[in-house]
């Protein structure tokens, strides 16, 4: 037994990793500072009894122990790396999860794969996981798993430690209960989340789909129906619900359910926005791409839920009939590349390209070329440049947990007007009233929406901002914190 009191499991670390002039090992902070790392690591702030659990890639992981490193930003917390071999991390993580899970959980069973899984290693890799937690864990602490890659921790932990008080918190979709039951390992995964006192999704569509899959599969009892809070669209959107179901019963275990949508840093994006370092990036996008045209920015990566293809397919469209437009309006597609290993995104990646290179080919003209494609990792201070300057934000996946990048727009966005073009498929929609909704499988609807955009007034982009911006300054990552800690009173609130 440990003396932490607070542990979070999660794939990621706290910092990156890197190596200063004399090759030492030093840790600096991750390019962007939105996400959940930096919150998830200020959790740490009012404690110095913390830990936080991840994994490192190593040549001969039998020969090495967990390694345990002590932290001192922003205040004294452990560090708890779990060694993995290349090939634990390619069958864990690249296969298991990105084959196997992934097309599921985003309701693409048409790219399940199943076949090059090996469950024995996913098994191992999670206990691992949560043997780490239990042996840093003080009697009565606080556990919190982050996402879909450790499934099977919450029931390892409970087994070893029932003392223990078990979060989980989903970052995915959670898919209807039909697609759901494809995994051959679907109540394995369930009785372990059913292990946990709370379980959190971004959206109350995604904890309605658990909560089906938990009572039709293996029994779990329903909780009462509540309704959903006033930060969601109850009506209106494809993942629009009005009540959502409030706990789970389960072998003698009451399991709380959570729908709350991670937020952004509103205020670090439009302290950003009028920096002198993304006023120098915007001035090389207003010279080198923009030059008096509208511009339409989307920025995902390169992965088949993401409707890359759609939108360029849409974008190809609209230059194919609006004539009027060849010249006046150029695409920025930034879609940063697979990590490598990652064979499933390799043709989707191929076919972005060609889509790319074709529209281009049809359209370019001297002085004009219609689309502008980037695969890199864009600095941050860049990337909220490009907001700063995207007439349009594109956004279209075909299935998305939640998309901090909508939010982020409409963070950099306040009172300068701007449009979002926004999936109803993401978990963002039901909480960014103002966008224009589309769907990126009508090409009716996707058109539509384009030319909506390019022609909306002034005052109801403001209008429309102004909403979203608002919204997202109400709830912000902060705030997303925090509700999930008020599950467990016993944690200190976010210092």
């Amino acid at each position: 037994m440990g003396q932490s009191s607070f542990v979070i499991l999660y794939h990621r670390t706290p910092f990156d990793e890197a190596k200063d002039a004399q090759g030492n090992q030093v840790w600096v902070d991750q390019k962007s500072p939105n996400g959940i790392i930096p919150t998830l690591r200020n959790l740490f702030r009012s404690r110095n009894d913390g830990t936080w659990i991840a994994w490192r890639r190593v040549d001969h992981p039998e020969e090495m122990d967990v390694e345990r490193l002590e932290m001192t930003s922003p205040s004294p917390f452990a560090l708890c790396r779990i060694p993995l071999a290349d090939e634990q991390i390619s069958s864990f993580y690249h296969i298991t999860s990105k084959e196997c899970f992934w097309p599921i959980l985003h309701t693409f069973p048409t790219h399940f794969n199943v076949n090059n899984a090996n469950w024995g290693i996913f098994e191992e890799v999670n206990k691992r996981f949560a043997d780490a937690a239990c042996n840093e864990a003080a009697e009565g602490a606080t556990v919190w798993v982050h996402d879909y890659n450790l499934w099977l921790a919450p029931g390892y932990i409970r087994q070893q430690r029932p003392d223990l008080k078990i979060a989980f918190f989903h970052h995915t979709p959670f898919p209807g209960n039909d697609v759901f039951a494809i995994l051959p390992w679907r109540e394995q995964i369930l009785e372990s989340l059913l292990c946990c006192d709370v379980v959190g999704f971004h959206i109350p569509r995604y904890t309605e789909n658990f909560a089906r899959a938990a009572s039709t599969l293996v029994g779990a009892k329903r909780g009462s129906k509540v309704s959903v809070d006033q930060k969601f669209i109850t009506v209106g959107t494809a993942l629009s619900e009005g009540t959502v179901t409030s706990h789970l019963d389960h072998n003698g275990r009451r399991i709380q359910l959570l729908s709350s949508p991670v937020g952004t840093s509103p205020d670090v994006i439009q302290e950003l926005s009028w920096s002198a370092s993304v006023e120098s990036y915007g001035e090389m996008i207003v010279q080198d791409t923009k030059k008096g045209r509208k511009l339409i920015l989307s920025a995902s990566r390169v992965d088949y839920t993401k409707g890359n293809e759609e939108l360029l397919l849409a974008f190809e469209r609209l230059l194919e009939r609006r004539e009027d437009l060849h010249g006046e309006v150029v695409l920025m597609l930034a879609c940063v590349a697979a990590a490598s290993g990652m064979k499933i995104y390799e043709e989707t990646q191929r076919s972005i390209e060609e889509m790319a290179g074709r529209i281009n080919g049809r359209f370019s003209q001297v002085d004009w070329i219609p689309v502008r494609f980037s695969t890199r990792r864009i600095p941050y201070e860049e990337m909220v440049a490009w907001f700063c300057h995207a007439d349009v934000c594109w956004i279209t996946p075909l299935r998305d947990g939640l998309n901090l990048v909508a939010k982020e727009y409409a963070a950099a966005r306040r009172h300068r007007g701007g449009v979002l073009v926004l999936s109803e498929f993401t978990g963002a929609s039901v909480v960014l009233e103002g966008a224009v909704l589309t769907n990126p499988y009508s090409n009716r609807r996707m058109d539509e929406a384009i030319e909506a955009a390019l022609a909306m007034p002034e005052d109801e982009q403001r209008q429309r901002m102004e909403t979203m911006s608002a919204a997202v300054e109400a709830y912000t990552v902060q705030d997303w914190a925090e509700e999930q800690l008020a599950s467990f009173p016993e944690v200190a609130a976010i210092g």
